[in-house]
């Protein structure tokens, strides 16, 4: 039996749905266990023992018609038995429908009786500590006979990236005896960060509570921004962040996160990658998110907040609704709102 199950785009969505792999081994163990994603997704799933290959989606495929054709028909040509589409846009449409499975899985929207024998509507709701976004990829095996178990994502680092990244952490004077904290002080995109002197003051909290080493997680040409964020701290905070530490590929961000005592800042993927890799967590919601889609396993050890939990006034409609208006949102959500929550978190 051939299995193939389709994420394309974000990293965290792509971990996120990397669980499905771990229930499927459980139910047909000798079966080939396929996952197609943007290629530059794949370092977050790199070495899962539960999949046995990756047919990548490039950015020419993405852009070009004439090349989503003729990927489409490429994963035809692999004879899958049943598709399991996570993503459920034009792209995975086409892709699902070019595959011949006999057994085609996604969500349910007006159209998709087209491409899918099951349509699996999402649900809206969730009392349970795994999020919505883990109920609901569970829900696309229930017709495969797989009962809805919460597994949590995982990320598989090999000793040698630990170790690496262990001397590579020495090299640059960190000291293991102390706090190490990495914070993710850029988001996605302008909508999902919280505002730079907002982040500044997290930042001073942590230090002042702590004594702790700062490592900031942004790339090369996020630079600029990552260091008005250093120099919008207080002079006794900027003594204690290591600017020049960081992962030059996600690859070596993810080991040098394994090291640390948490990660706090923008919620996104990092958040959800330091969940993968049992590192604490404490994540910073834009205004417009839905805490309750991606508040993935939340505990003492992996704690949220979100504008709507301090400000429910504010909200009259569903959060994504609020899209436009996040820039003003955002100046409502002051640290000093949740700093008490953040100080708890800290001494744990």
């Amino acid at each position: 039996m051939k299995i193939l199950i389709i994420q394309q785009k974000m990293i965290g969505d792509v971990l996120t749905s990397s669980i499905l792999f771990e229930a499927l081994r459980l139910k047909y163990p000798k079966a080939q266990l396929d996952y197609l994603i943007n290629e530059h997704t794949f370092p977050v799933v790199e070495n899962n023992p539960n999949i046995d290959n990756f047919v990548l989606f490039t950015k020419q495929d993405e852009l070009s018609k004439s090349n989503l054709l003729k990927f489409a028909r490429s994963v035809g040509n692999k004879k899958y038995d049943i598709v399991v589409d996570t993503y459920s846009k034009l792209s995975s449409n086409l892709i699902s429908l070019f595959s011949g499975a006999k057994t085609k899985i996604s969500y349910h929207k007006y159209y998709t009786t087209l491409f899918y024998h099951y349509n699996i509507k999402r649900e809206k709701h969730n009392d349970g500590k795994a999020g919505l976004a883990i109920v609901n990829r569970m829900q696309l095996l229930a017709p495969l006979g797989i009962e809805t178990s919460f597994i949590k994502p995982k990320i598989y680092l090999t000793e040698k990236e630990i170790f690496n990244s262990k001397e590579f952490l020495e090299s640059y004077q960190i000291d293991f005896s102390k706090p190490l904290y990495m914070i993710s002080v850029l988001g996605s995109g302008k909508n999902k960060t919280y505002p730079f002197n907002y982040m500044a003051e997290v930042i001073d909290t942590l230090v002042k509570e702590t004594s702790g080493q700062i490592l900031f997680n942004y790339i090369p040409k996020q630079e600029t921004e990552a260091r008005a964020i250093l120099d919008l701290c207080k002079p006794e905070t900027q003594k204690n962040i290591h600017f020049n530490i960081f992962g030059k590929s996600l690859r070596a961000f993810l080991a040098i996160t394994s090291h640390c005592d948490a990660l706090i800042g923008n919620e996104g993927g990092a958040i959800n990658m330091a969940k993968a890799l049992n590192i604490k967590t404490f994540a910073i919601y834009s205004p417009w998110i839905d805490k309750a889609t991606w508040n993935l396993f939340e505990n003492d050890n992996n704690v949220s907040v979100h504008l709507k939990d301090f400000k429910p006034e504010l909200y009259t409609k569903a959060e994504k609704k609020y899209k436009k208006e996040t820039a003003e949102l955002y100046k409502k959500f002051e640290p000093q709102l949740f700093r008490d929550k953040l100080k708890a978190f800290l001494k744990l």
